[in-house]
């Protein structure tokens, strides 16, 4: 893992019996699984669980301690696979993702592990990334969780309720024989607290190969009576161990005629709100009593028919849509005879993510109170008041490519073969290389999944008679690429192009490593090498080119998609991560300082007086280290191009100005430190040179 170090959380999690415990709640999530007594880990990185395998990779000599198992997974499905450990023996285990993407991908290993359930106690750690702020489709696993029978938890934001959730999960799990689902909420995953610690607990080894048992498989005739026990033995034992041991919280509040029902991960979010209304104060204590949902699947009839009776209305807090809580709740309080009445999209949105003034707002209209209301519009015009004093509404944020992203020239390039090629089917795909999708490349008409633009654009080629272009990282390609994607085409004789951005880490996730990363001391072995699979796959047409040659790269791209022949034309472009170069790069720099050895780095820079003011510079690369600035000759009205500090010294700049045939604008330095004799001597005879030239100017 390149992004950063974790020598500090795990020195974290060698806290023992009755230390106290500060950090984030995904730490908190780690530090409960090794004090639950896992055997193994596994898992594939995302937002907002990332850290918690980049922790444990890094922990190795901690887990080697424990006798634990940490396996760094190629996809989502081979993690869910690992769960078959728990399946034959009995021993704790947990995976993790980012979901809703991630479990679409393990759905098939999930599906074939909740049937016959598990012996041991096995939990999936899924990141649900819903909301404003998410980068990824708006669906729920609450759906997953209801067809497959795996139960759901969704812990209240609170690091001692976190982890509670997590030890009693293993819990769940071993008494209901069912995996379990903790959902984890961003604010959830970042929300900070204390604890107070346990010991660590070893894992319990597997002492010998399990006996076989035919029933264990999921595998007809075993998955009839798979099906029959989810319903009359499982799920009654989940719902009597919740009933036991209270995973749901309930917070009387003064009031008797009304009372709310909450997911778990937007307790927090609503004490917020309620307290904005006047009806909580700053230490949690609520006027309205509170149902709060720590386990979303499966509910509690029991529970919920004494949380609703005798009051004349209830509101079911649910994010996202379908309401599948509120139309449980519906039928639960039906088969109950329970009167009393249910709100809860009626006064909150159908969609979209509950922040504290969305659910204040729904509060205020399920009370029909005029005061709570009056609130909310004074909120309103506060904010309107606020906008009406700038001078114009703040210009838009978005994200885009980093400054020397090596994947930035290559969307350069393919504008420039476009060109004079004509426009071309890009299919997109996730990963940095998504932010091609924005100005000012704008390239992509499709993104369907992780490594699945090539198959994505597969039915477009014949269709249209030209080439399509699928744009792939090599996280993607190693990660479903391989098989969906280049299998896929050699096998069905497809005729388009693929070109891998190879930058060496999975680096929208914070730089984890994968087989083909490049990284001294990582590991022994030779990373497995992008081109050489190619090949031996059966791709004859292959070209690495240098990430930041883009006039290459341009002519490249043309070849390959004007090029005659049938078949898959793949090109690789090849650059590091500038990320993690840099952090590399500044280490070893700080190094050679120290030693007094030479360092040399290079800068770029426009000169004002050759600049032409075009601007087309910035239109084809989108460097945020190349902007504009007021043009210094008071006879020229147009601002000229100008590179800030920020720069890392790629080259994009002069390299796309070249290819484009631009101008000659673009200057490069070298700024060296520690200069040699030799160095010192060249300065000198150069400005000899410069003194010299400019002085016949000035004759």
């Amino acid at each position: 893992m390149a992004e950063r170090s974790f020598q500090h959380e795990i020195g974290l999690l060698r806290l023992g019996e009755g230390e106290t415990f500060r950090g984030e709640g995904i730490l908190a999530v780690t530090k409960a699984l090794l004090q639950s007594g896992v055997t193994y880990v596994g898992g594939y990185q995302g937002a907002p669980v990332s850290h918690l395998m980049d922790v444990l990779i890094e922990a190795e000599d901690l887990l080697g301690e424990l006798g634990v198992h940490v396996e760094a997974a190629t996809n989502e499905a081979g993690a869910a696979a690992l769960l078959a450990a728990s399946l034959a023996y009995p021993v704790r285990g947990a995976v993790t993702w980012k979901s809703v993407v991630g479990t679409n991908v393990a759905s098939d290993a999930l599906s074939n592990l909740a049937s016959p359930g598990v012996i041991g106690g096995a939990l999936i750690i899924i990141g649900e990334d819903y909301g404003d702020g998410a980068s990824v489709i708006q669906e729920r696993s609450h759906a997953f969780a209801m067809k497959s029978s795996l139960w759901l938890l969704d812990p209240r934001p609170h690091l001692p309720s976190i982890v509670h959730m997590v030890e009693k999960g293993f819990e769940l799990s071993e008494a209901s024989n069912t995996p379990v689902m903790v959902e984890l909420r961003i604010k959830a995953c970042h929300v900070t607290g204390s604890f107070q610690a346990k010991d660590n607990k070893p894992g319990a080894p597997i002492q010998a190969p399990a006996a076989f048992d035919y029933g264990r498989l999921s595998h007809p005739p075993s998955t009839f009576a798979h099906e029959a026990a989810k319903v009359e033995k499982r799920l009654p034992a989940a719902r009597a161990f919740i009933r036991e041991h209270k995973l749901n919280e309930v917070f009387p509040g003064t009031r008797d005629d009304v009372g709310i029902i909450v997911q778990g991960g937007l307790y927090n979010s609503l004490m917020r709100a309620l307290a904005k209304l006047g009806l909580a104060d700053a230490l949690g204590n609520s006027a309205i009593p509170i149902y709060c949902l720590n386990v979303t699947w499966p509910l509690v009839p029991e529970e919920i028919s004494a949380f609703c009776a005798g009051k004349q209305s209830v509101l079911m807090v649910e994010e996202g849509t379908p309401e599948y809580l509120e139309q449980t709740l519906s039928l639960m309080m039906r088969q109950a005879d329970i009167q009393t009445k249910l709100h809860g999209k009626d006064c909150l949105p159908q969609a979209g993510e509950y922040t504290a003034d969305v659910l204040a707002a729904g509060l205020a209209k399920f009370l029909g109170s005029e005061p709570a209301q009056a609130i909310v519009n004074a909120v309103d015009v506060h904010r309107k008041t606020a906008a009406a004093l700038l001078d114009k509404e703040l210009p838009g944020r978005p994200p885009g490519f980093c400054t020397g992203c090596p994947e930035r020239p290559v969307f350069a390039a393919l504008k420039l073969a476009q060109k004079d090629i004509g426009r071309t089917h890009v299919s997109a795909d996730i990963g940095c290389h998504s932010f091609g999708t924005l100005p000012p490349f704008s390239m992509g008409n499709s993104i369907l999944g992780f490594g699945m633009s090539l198959a994505s654009a597969a039915a477009v080629g014949p269709v249209t008679g030209k080439r399509p272009v699928a744009v792939m990282g090599d996280g993607g390609f190693w990660h479903n690429g391989i098989i969906s994607g280049v299998a896929g085409s050699l096998f069905n004789k497809g005729d388009g192009v693929l070109v891998i951005l190879q930058n060496g880490y999975t680096s929208a996730t914070g730089q984890q490593y994968m087989p083909s990363t490049l990284a001294e001391g990582h590991r022994n072995e030779t990373p497995m090498d992008i081109g050489a699979t190619l090949k031996v796959m059966g791709v004859k047409w292959l070209r690495k080119v240098r990430s930041y040659s883009v006039s290459t790269m341009r002519d490249t791209f043309k070849e390959a998609i004007r090029g005659a022949g049938q078949g898959l034309r793949v090109i690789i472009a090849d650059g590091e991560c500038q990320l993690a170069r840099q952090r590399r790069v500044k280490a070893e720099d700080a190094a050679k300082l120290k030693a007094g050895e030479k360092v040399v780095r290079v800068r770029y820079g426009v000169d004002d007086d050759i600049c032409s003011g075009d601007h087309a510079c910035i239109r084809l690369s989108g460097c945020p280290s190349l902007t504009i600035k007021p043009n210094p000759d008071p006879l020229r009205d147009d601002p000229v191009a100008s590179v800030i500090p920020s720069c890392v010294g790629c080259g994009l700049c002069g390299e796309v100005a070249h290819a484009a045939a631009l101008c000659p604008s673009f200057w490069r330095a070298e700024v060296i430190q520690n200069p040699t004799g030799l160095d010192l001597w060249l300065d000198g005879m150069r400005r000899r040179v410069i003194g010299w030239m400019q002085g016949r100017i000035g004759a």
